[in-house]
């Protein structure tokens, strides 16, 4: 997966942080975005993050995964 391509989560993840949703469970599978960043360095060195693709849902709402909970389009 690169930057700019739009993905769907294809496994069932709970967030906590919709903004729709406040403090309540939500499961956003099924919910379509698009990779916004990659995080493979951090201040110059390289890193390896558990959760490396950030993912724009709407203006208001990003979200961190991983390549096995998301499917490119």
């Amino acid at each position: 997966m690169q930057v700019g391509d739009r993905v769907r989560v294809a496994t069932s993840v709970i967030i906590f942080t919709h903004p729709e949703h406040r403090n309540s469970p939500y499961d956003i599978q099924g919910s379509e975005g698009e990779v916004e960043h990659v995080i493979t360095d951090w201040k110059g060195r390289t890193v390896s993050p558990n959760f490396p693709y950030r993912v724009k849902f709407t203006p208001r709402f990003k979200a961190h995964f991983a390549a096995e909970e998301l499917e490119v389009l």
